[in-house]
């Protein structure tokens, strides 16, 4: 691949986790998703690593760094999202002896 097309791809990496941290925030926002939900972390993980991965790209380190951190943030929430999730053993289908 031609570095014109990386470039092109990173970009286009960039507008979609731009995309996704403003989605996410206009959804906060209008009260149509919660703040401590999995769905708005996961939206807000997933916009953070894109931009991130732009930044560094461009040379960009500050707004790198800052979406470094805002991913670190992110993987602790959706971590503790799921920790505190009650967890159900699944039973065994019926067919077995008994």
């Amino acid at each position: 691949m031609g570095s014109s097309v990386v470039s092109y791809l990173i970009d286009a990496f960039g507008m979609l986790g731009a995309a996704a941290l403003l989605y996410a925030y206009a959804m906060l926002s209008m009260a149509k998703m919660s703040g401590g939900g999995l769905t708005y972390q996961l939206i807000n993980l997933g916009g953070a690593v894109a931009l991130m991965v732009n930044s560094a790209y461009h040379f960009a380190w500050p707004s790198a760094v800052l979406n470094l951190v805002w991913c670190g943030i992110g993987v602790l929430a959706v971590t503790r999202i799921i920790a505190a999730r009650p967890w159900k053993r699944r039973q065994p289908s019926g067919g077995g002896p008994g």
